[in-house]
């Protein structure tokens, strides 16, 4: 693996309750973040090749991870989204090289099919800043109750030498969805927006 990882860290929300309405089954999310070595730490170099080949490594990975934690099969995957937040000696290149669309082919793998393009955010910043990760439907893009977001932080990560690599995965959209559009059930998922 060309990824130099410290850590890897899983977590799990469930919304059982929102506005005294019961949410049942209640809406599940898991996101799993690897804090890896940034290899370009402190320099400028033109061709980001070798973050491409470590965001293609940890799609697959992180996905998987996601997906074991909801304690689903691939399929009842319903969205998903990714983030990095790269330390301070990194740039904001360095995010956008490992969220590359190389990241998505593993990520889609992980949670069967996803046709929708994988929602991303990036930034700079320190150990204990959140990072939010955007969320959408995976196969149908214009599904409005699955435009949410999950919030991940590590107290320690990332060091200025290191990127915070965030995946993201939901088993249904958010609880009690009310402002129309396309359902997740008449989503058809050729075209990834409908």
């Amino acid at each position: 693996m060309a990824a130099e990882i410290r850590k890897i860290a899983v977590f799990i929300e469930e919304i059982h309750q929102e506005m005294g309405q019961t949410i049942n089954p209640p809406t599940r999310k898991a996101a799993a973040v690897a804090v890896i070595a940034n290899p370009l730490a402190g320099r400028f170099q033109e061709d980001l090749e070798p973050l491409m080949v470590i965001g293609e490594e940890l799609g697959g990975l992180l996905g998987q991870r996601c997906v074991a934690a909801l304690g689903i099969t691939p399929a009842q995957a319903e969205s998903y989204g990714k983030a990095a937040l790269v330390g301070v000696d990194g740039e904001l290149e360095h995010a956008a090289a490992i969220l590359h669309p190389r990241l998505g082919k593993p990520l889609r793998a992980a949670v069967e099919k996803g046709a929708a393009l994988v929602p991303s955010s990036k930034k700079r910043g320190g150990p204990g800043q959140v990072l939010d990760v955007p969320l959408g439907h995976k196969d149908a893009a214009y599904v409005r109750s699955h435009f949410d977001g999950m919030e991940v932080t590590l107290s320690d990560a990332p060091r200025a030498n290191e990127i915070l690599v965030a995946v993201a995965v939901t088993d249904s959209g958010r609880p009690l969805p009310r402002v129309g559009g396309l359902t997740a059930a008449e989503a058809e998922g050729r075209d990834g927006l409908r």
